[in-house]
């Protein structure tokens, strides 16, 4: 049974005549006819009564009726569902963000997006790297906002902007008398581990394997928590340089090596962009991005 047929089931049940079912249609009527005389076929018997001036149905089209009006409207429900998609995904943009990525450097940007886009509905996720990597592939996101190596080949990724990672530490530190810190000076250091950073995937990058030596006393996934201990004086930890905000914190800049991070747009490449998404890679390539 194939929808036309539904439709003009339907057409002839309510004009009670073929012609005027088939103008309604806007179909010729032989052709609606034999879409009648196919569907009786495949149901095995006719549909309708043909008498003097009116049609009318038959026992088995009143017993048909109400599963074929139930077609139609599964039908309609399944064009509307559709149609509210398309409507949506022109304004709607699924972003991932990495749990280390600080909102300042973005919000700005977003509100010019915004302005680009007035109907835009930002659906934000922060979750760790990895995590966002398999969303990505699984095409829960539309986008990412990345900063790991090694990346899987079909993402495509947009350069924004580029970070330092520094040692953050409790202001009075000794560090702070320094303009940059060695790495090999964290050797021995109270220190805070934050259990979603990549510093470590950024520094095997360039060619180092040994250890850091630092005595870990704390971890946690909360970037919030780790400064509220580094303010109350337990201990330093690696970070990018946007990420610090609170108050009782400093940092400076490592070195021997230096280490660094690219922060990225990223989609998966040759899949569809919606409106929206490709304002906002239109919008991010041309963003002034700080540094």
């Amino acid at each position: 049974m194939e929808m036309h047929q539904v439709r003009y089931f339907l057409a002839v049940t309510e004009a009670e005549n073929f012609t005027r079912a088939a103008e309604a249609c806007n179909v010729a009527q032989p052709s609606l006819t034999k879409a009648i005389q196919k569907l009786e076929e495949e149901l095995g018997g006719p549909l309708f009564h043909r008498e003097r001036g009116r049609t009318i149905q038959t026992e088995l089209g009143r017993r048909v009726h109400p599963h074929i009006r139930a077609l139609a409207e599964a039908g309609e429900a399944v064009r509307a569902d559709a149609r509210d998609f398309h409507e949506s995904e022109r304004a709607t943009i699924r972003l991932g963000v990495m749990a280390t990525i600080a909102p300042a450097r973005m919000v700005d940007f977003l509100s010019r997006l915004r302005e680009e886009v007035p109907s835009l509905d930002l659906d934000l996720h922060e979750m760790p790297g990895p995590d966002l990597v398999t969303a990505m592939q699984e095409g829960t996101l539309d986008v990412a906002l990345l900063a790991m190596p090694g990346l899987p080949e079909n993402f495509a990724t947009l350069p924004l902007y580029n970070e330092r990672y520094v040692i953050a530490f409790p202001v009075g530190h000794a560090f702070a008398a320094q303009d940059n810190v060695s790495i090999a000076a964290l050797a021995g250091i109270d220190y805070l581990k934050r259990v979603h950073c990549e510093f470590t995937e950024h520094f095997e990058a360039l060619g180092n394997s040994r250890p850091l030596g630092v005595n870990v006393r704390y971890s946690s996934e909360r970037e919030d928590w780790v400064q509220a201990m580094i303010a109350a004086g337990l201990g330093c930890s690696i970070m990018p340089e946007h990420l610090t905000q609170s108050p009782g914190v400093g940092m400076r800049p490592l070195s021997d090596p230096a280490v660094s991070r690219d922060v990225s747009l990223v989609t998966v490449a040759g899949r569809r962009h919606s409106p929206a998404l490709a304002a906002m890679v239109r919008l991010a390539k041309r963003y002034p991005w700080p540094g």
